[in-house]
């Protein structure tokens, strides 16, 4: 029902039930009023007589009182009129005459009781009558003593009852005469009201449904509609008030929505039809992103970053069982940079098909897709290659067990990708920073690293010595007579002979120790959690190593070389590796004393000769 019948409706049904109330008090009152107005009468009537008869008697012509008697029902608007004598008035002076005897039991009932007694038979459709009997009661006080003249009654009985009957008809016709003038009169009143009404509100209401229809279909995502139609100067201000903030709520919504769009993968964005959720979910997703992004520009390593973006994927889309590749484009090495859950792939030798085709590799599509994941029978995989940079591939892979997470996964990997994106500059930076970072700390012709890195690395491993209670093995190598190989064949072949030193350290330490090319020819090596035996032993092997080791000159022969090695333990000789370092140059300076070509343990007397000798 529009709202302007509804408002309409609810006017007549107030403006309505008021009249009832009113005409019903009318009615009431009126009837009230006509009832009083025959009691009047009556009693008036009742006391007239009584006068009268008592004026007779007084008189002494109380005998002739017949005629007077008769003459009462000749009154206007009197149907009947009698008179009933008491008892009293009976055994003092007789029955009496006829028109003085009791008829009924209302009669009877007023003489007992001594009180008016009065009857109403109302019908809307047929005669109405009243009736009324009043007593008259002995008083002894007043101008005319009763009990004079009744000397056997006292004072308050009942000497007689006068009753009165009489047609109310009239007045029932003058009630519903004026009762149908005054419905008459309200219907006139309520139709100018609801006319009156209709002309005034009526625009308002129009506007109301108009904006009730243009809200209704806002509320379901459709800002298209306008308010139209609407009459009155009022309205259509409103009207186009509304309209005009539509519009452009519309075409900003639009504009938002497709220009933050861009800054994420493409999406379910269209699933819900309201611009303004698509504008707040994106909205939501980009401060997301954002935060992500700000996060991991913070991160000290790429491994973090990592485990950040791990951390993401299972928070937001609940995927759990997932590992991270990285794939090199330009050798095909493959790397785990983060393991999630077990690898069922043999990714490392038979390599990744997502990284080769560069799509990603979905095997509810085709089973047995990828021959690296042939032993994963019992689960669907997805391989989702992501290019961080001409160089570098990062290959999400994610194993389902049901078809419903199949399908929930295909749906999240845009999801995934608006991560990866904002990741890719951080991962890029991060990998060039270690480039740089490592190119400064790694000496460019033996790939051993740099003194540089020897003095990052001091701090660490002070802390670490304290931390863990271990010991380090510090050896200084030099090259004996190094200057003759390159006086004598040039300077080629002394950097053949460095890089030969470079290659038997790496061969002859564990991955846990440092070799680092400390300047020149001269070399230093930190043996991790090595004991004094062990140190010496490492020691001898690479001496021994490097002097069968045949130099190339550049023609068909070839030289050999020798080195000397000064050995010094941190913290067993000192606290302070710096000085557990210089301990082991001055063992090594004492080797090339020694005769060269041998390895030297230092202790303190070395220490106090080197103090004599300066």
């Amino acid at each position: 029902m529009k709202t302007k019948n509804k408002i309409i409706l609810l006017v007549i049904s107030i403006i309505s039930f008021m009249f009832i109330l009113i005409i019903a008090d009318m009615v009431y009152n009126f009837r009230e009023y006509g009832i009083k107005s025959i009691d009047d009468k009556a009693h008036a009537i009742a006391k007239t007589v009584e006068h009268s008869l008592t004026s007779q008697m007084v008189s002494g012509v109380i005998d002739d009182r017949e005629l007077f008697l008769s003459q009462l029902k000749n009154i206007p608007n009197i149907d009947k009129i009698w008179l009933s004598r008491g008892q009293k008035v009976i055994e003092l002076y007789g029955v009496g005459l006829l028109n003085e005897h009791v008829k009924d039991n209302i009669d009877e009932e007023v003489l007992r009781t001594g009180k008016t007694k009065r009857v109403i038979d109302e019908n809307i459709f047929s005669e109405s009558n009243y009736r009324i009997t009043i007593p008259y009661n002995a008083t002894s006080t007043g101008k005319i003593n009763c009990i004079s003249c009744h000397s056997n009654a006292q004072e308050g009985d009942t000497l007689g009852a006068i009753t009165i009957q009489m047609s109310i008809d009239e007045s029932k016709q003058v009630g519903i005469k004026t009762m149908t003038n005054t419905i008459t009169i309200a219907l006139i009143l309520m139709i100018v009201i609801i006319f009156i009404l209709n002309i005034i509100i009526s625009p308002f209401l129009s506007l109301f449904d108009s904006i009730r229809k243009v809200m209704n279909k806002a509320q379901k995502g459709d800002y298209s509609y306008r308010i139209i139609g609407v009459k009155g100067k009022e309205s259509e201000d409103v009207s186009t008030w509304i309209n005009g903030f539509l519009e452009k709520l519309e075409i900003t919504l639009d504009s938002i929505d497709a220009k933050i769009s861009i800054f994420l993968s493409e999406n379910q964005r269209k699933i819900d039809k309201d611009h303004l959720i698509n504008v707040k979910n994106t909205v939501e997703r980009l401060s997301d992103v954002y935060k992500f992004r700000k996060t991991i520009e913070y991160d000290e390593t790429i491994d973090q970053v990592y485990d950040r973006l791990a951390q993401i994927i299972k928070d937001k889309t609940g995927i759990e069982n997932f590992n991270f590749f990285e794939a090199n484009t330009v050798n095909g090495e493959i790397t785990v940079v983060h393991k999630e859950k077990n690898i069922f792939c043999n990714i490392f030798e038979e390599g990744c098909r997502a990284d080769r085709t560069n799509t990603m590799i979905d095997s509810t599509q085709f089973k047995d897709i990828c021959p690296a994941c042939h032993s994963c029978e019992k689960y669907n995989y997805f391989c989702i290659p992501y290019s961080i940079s001409n160089e570098l591939d990062l290959i999400i892979s994610i194993f389902t067990e049901s078809e419903k997470e199949v399908k929930r996964v295909q749906n999240l990997t845009p999801y995934i990708q608006d991560y990866v994106d904002v990741a890719k500059t951080v991962i890029v930076s991060k990998k060039l920073m270690h480039i740089l970072e490592k190119n400064a700390q790694t000496d460019a012709l033996t790939g051993l690293f740099n003194r540089k890195y020897l003095e990052d690395i001091i701090p660490k491993i002070t802390a670490q010595t304290n931390r863990l209670k271990v010991e380090y093995g510090i050896l200084m190598l030099d090259i004996d007579f190094f200057k003759i190989i390159n006086d004598t064949y040039g300077h080629e072949i002394g950097d053949n002979a460095i890089k030969i030193v470079a290659e038997i350290l790496n061969q002859n330490i564990r991955e846990s120790d440092i070799a680092i090319r400390y300047g020149g020819e001269e070399f230093m090596i930190l043996l991790y959690n090595c004991d004094e035996k062990s140190i010496i032993e490492v020691a001898q092997k690479i001496r021994m190593n490097f002097s069968k080791a045949e130099i190339p000159t550049g023609g068909i022969t070839t030289v050999r070389k020798t080195l000397s090695i000064g050995v010094s333990m941190y913290p067993k000789d000192t606290d302070d590796i710096k000085e557990a370092i210089r301990f082991a140059d001055l063992a090594l300076y004492k080797a090339k004393n020694n005769g060269r070509n041998t390895v030297v343990r230092f202790t303190k007397s070395i220490f106090v000769l080197q103090n004599k000798s300066k």
